[in-house]
Formats: structure tokens, sequence, C-alpha cells
């Protein structure tokens, strides 16, 4: 039987006047209507909150404030949600139109999933989800703008993105889902794509070297073994030595 889980959409803003528009509307034509829409601003100087306010019929719940960072916007956007299902959705992001409806056949079909993984348009194609893959790669998913949906439920077993990371707090989440809580994900079908993951955001701004070693604490403070990590530190440095100082 196909339920009607009410889902719950977190855009993170700041000075994201360009695709804003673009992002708040890819929600207004879902053709699945019980959802929400909620976006956590950062305090932004440029027309952000002039188009907020345009849309605010379509908005849910909206809020310009002084925040921490990317990651305790998202919780503050999970603190105020009252959906069944959480996604999020950066703001220069969309979906496409039978996204949530599709998102919601998955969690209508198997009482028991935790969270779903969905193919996005990226740089290429992103199809799957390889869960072995956790310890050693990024790989192991498509992305989590877009293509991540979680149970609020199994959210708050988690907890919330642990903010002492700036920029793979995900990462974490994940680690603690898959392999601290081991959580019941899937992914869905290769040609179900819930749309369109935008390059020159928040990760296309970090330095290579910055990334990698906060990658190398999360798994520490995760358990995984420090000689492990460090070799798989060396690995990827030699990898991607040009992207070092990028």
């Amino acid at each position: 039987m196909n339920k009607n889980f009410k889902i719950s959409i977190i855009t993170v803003t700041k000075n994201s006047e360009k695709f804003l528009e673009e992002n708040i509307n890819s929600l207004k034509n879902q053709t699945y209507k019980n959802f929400e829409h909620i976006i956590i601003d950062g305090k932004s100087i440029d027309r952000t909150v002039e188009i907020i306010k345009k849309h605010k019929d379509k908005i849910d719940y909206w809020v310009s404030e002084s925040d921490k960072g990317l990651y305790d916007a998202m919780n503050k956007g999970i603190k105020v949600s009252t959906g069944d299902i959480i996604g999020i959705l950066n703001s220069d992001d969309i979906y496409y139109s039978d996204a949530l409806k599709i998102v919601n056949h998955y969690f209508s079909e198997q009482d028991n999933l935790d969270f779903l993984f969905g193919t996005v348009e990226k740089h290429k194609l992103m199809h799957g989800y390889y869960p072995d893959k956790i310890k050693w790669t990024f790989g192991f998913y498509t992305t989590h703008s877009v293509g991540f949906f979680i149970k609020k439920s199994s959210q708050m077993k988690l907890g919330y993105y642990d903010t002492r990371y700036k920029y793979s707090a995900d990462y974490d989440l994940f680690y603690k889902m898959i392999v601290k809580n081991k959580m019941l994900g899937i992914a869905t079908k290769k040609n179900e794509i819930l749309g369109k993951f935008r390059q020159g955001g928040l990760s296309s701004k970090i330095k290579y070297l910055d990334f990698l070693k906060e990658n190398n604490r999360i798994r520490i403070n995760n358990g995984q073994n420090p000689l492990f990590v460090y070799i798989i530190f060396i690995l990827r440095l030699l990898r991607n030595f040009k992207n070092l100082y990028k």
C-alpha cells in the first residue's frame, strides 16, 4: 500500500541569488505534493532574502540569521522540520519533477527502510549505494544534496551533524548511520534520477589538503585504525598531488 509520507526539504542559503529561484521552483513543480520546504539563510547580503520573500507562499519556514556554518544551518532546519522524511537540497541544486514521488514510493514499499540514495546528475550520472566502500572511499553513495533522504526518526537516533567538521560532517553522519548503527539503506534504480547537483558550490572551494585532513579526523574519531587511515591518506595524496594546493 502506497503511504503518503510528509517530506521535509532543507535548503541552506548564503548569498545564493544566482540559482535560488530555480531551486524553489523545482519544488513548486513536484508531482508529489506532501512536502514542506525549509530555507535557512545565513544573513545574506545579496538578493537572497528578497527572492525568499518573493516566493514566501511556496516556502513553509524560513529564517535569515547568523550561523556557525553549513552544517549548523542544516541542524537548524532539522530541528524545525515536521516531516516523516528529511532531504537536503543545496541552494545551487534542483529536483526533477518526479523526485519526491520516487522517494515516497521507496519508503512506502519498505517499512523498515532508514535511508535512500537516489540517482543524481552531477559531472556524470551518479548511481548506486556501495556500503562496503565506506571505510576507504567517498565513492559509496551518490550525493548528499539532491540524492540523500532519511527518515526523521532514524536521523534522531543518529543525532545532528557534528559541527566540529567544516567540510564533511555528512561523511561522519553516514559512517555512524552505516557502520555503527547498521541502518538499512538502498539506492533508486539508475533511471530514477532525482535531480541535478550543480558544480561550483562549497565543495569546489575547499582546499584538497584541508579536506583530506578533516577526513582523517572523521575516520579516526569513528574508530578506524590510525595506520589504515594514514595509508589511505598517503595513497590519496599521491593520486591527487596536483590538487593539493588548489
